[in-house]
């Protein structure tokens, strides 16, 4: 009986994934319903807290790219790549690695990714090295970022076992920082020089092509509102407020002789930092909801609520038996948690799903904290099916024909990037979790 209710909540989670936006979040209602109805399951509670966090944090940003921070912030990562084109494969996924870690959000990223093409080309470097860096470097950040939804996810999880956002920032940023710095330096000697690939040469017989190459595009540059930078000091603070009181639980009130919970602080901090953005910088309510960022976390919320609801009730009904068959397979080898991670982050294309969908069942089965934390970084598998938004706008922006999705689909130019990343950023995460914890 498992084997068929789990096949129903993987099969609802393949046809989420397919039809994207809020179909995650749906169709993991879908499939509760069946495993209520149909085979007499128990729900287990919804993930509130969770949600709650994640919305509030949404509140923040939404508010401070309406008001122009995300235009300021561009500004400043486009002017650190120019002048920097000959280390680029370096430079290019550190900028998109902060630009992430402060936004919450890998999707900032499109904003910088032209500029990277860009100025590599004309620096003679291939763009698929800083191109396919930089868009892994965008993903890894998530766990590295305060206010995103894994992180906020991960941390609600793992509070109960002492557990704060400092501890989990202080294994998370320097592991994957140092992973993606040393698959930067595999993948800034990979491919042929630009000069020497042969589809580029190709594209320079055509005399428009080569025109167009040779010519010296004018650098554009975006008005930036007023309140621009108001809006991105106001939201930093908040950020810092949340992982200092994080790391210090005695800086947070105490009710009835217990600290106040990060989720409740989080929430009251970031709807704060809203409600400061919106009175001071008086951006236009209606571009605040019709943002990228808050279509982004929307559907993130709603994903979490349908998917981890649906993942949570199957594992309450089986647990004792989930913990025999998974604790077995820990015990011989802890790291095969970052398995379940990287699989299920592929199916379903959202590191806060992921994160809402196996951590719980990681407690459960009492894996311990520290290979929790040491395999988080594994919830971010969307590399390895070519379909993620930055990943198709690279190959677009890339107009020497370097960054592409090779002829077996899976050989494609952000692959050994991200694997590379994935396996260095565990390595380094299990010697940071071992000393952090």
């Amino acid at each position: 009986m498992f084997l068929v209710q789990f096949l129903i909540v993987l099969g609802c989670i393949l046809i989420g994934a397919r039809i994207g936006g809020i179909g995650l979040g749906v169709m993991g209602g879908m499939g509760l319903a069946i495993l209520a109805f149909v085979f007499g399951l128990q729900p287990t509670s919804p993930p509130i807290d969770v949600m709650l966090m994640i919305m509030s944090v949404v509140a923040a940003a939404s508010a401070m790219q309406a008001a122009g921070g995300l235009d300021y912030m561009i500004k400043i990562a486009s002017g650190i790549l120019r002048k920097n084109p000959k280390h680029i494969t370096f430079i290019a996924p550190m900028v998109t690695y902060f630009f992430t870690m402060m936004a919450g959000t890998g999707h900032v990223a499109y904003s910088v990714l032209p500029v990277i093409a860009e100025v590599s080309r004309r620096s003679g470097v291939r763009p698929e090295r800083p191109l396919g860096m930089a868009v892994i470097a965008s993903q890894f950040a998530i766990v590295a970022s305060p206010i995103a939804a894994a992180v906020v996810a991960c941390v609600g999880f793992l509070e109960p076992r002492g557990i704060t956002l400092g501890n989990v920032l202080m294994v998370t940023i320097p592991a994957t920082f140092l992973g993606l710095f040393a698959a930067c330096l595999i993948v800034n000697k990979t491919g042929k020089e630009l000069k020497d690939d042969p589809e580029f040469q190709r594209r320079m017989q055509d005399p428009a092509f080569r025109a167009e190459m040779e010519q010296e595009e004018a650098v554009t540059e975006t008005a930036i509102a007023p309140t621009a930078k108001k809006a991105v000091g106001f939201f930093l603070l908040g950020a810092i407020a949340v992982v200092i009181m994080g790391a210090v639980p005695s800086l947070r009130p105490a009710f009835d002789g217990k600290v106040m919970g990060m989720a409740h602080t989080i929430e009251i901090v970031m709807l704060t930092v809203a409600a400061l953005i919106i009175l001071v910088c008086k951006p236009d309510g209606n571009k605040i909801t019709q943002g990228s960022v808050f279509h982004a976390g929307m559907r993130a919320i709603v994903a979490i609520f349908g998917i981890a609801w649906l993942g949570d009730t199957l594992t309450a009904a089986y647990l004792e038996e989930v913990k025999v068959a998974v604790s077995t397979i820990v015990e011989v080898a802890p790291w095969a948690f970052a398995i379940a991670l990287f699989a299920l982050s592929v199916m379903v294309n959202s590191q806060g799903a992921t994160t809402a969908v196996l951590i719980p069942l990681g407690i459960a089965i009492g894996l311990p904290t520290h290979v929790i934390l040491a395999t988080f970084v594994a919830v971010n598998g969307y590399f390895f099916i070519p379909n993620y938004g930055p990943i198709i706008a690279s190959i677009d922006f890339d107009r020497t024909g370097t960054t592409k999705i090779g002829k077996y689909i899976f050989n494609h130019s952000f692959m050994l990037p991200g694997l590379l990343s994935m396996v260095f950023s565990i390595l380094f995460g299990f010697l940071f979790a071992g000393i952090v914890l």
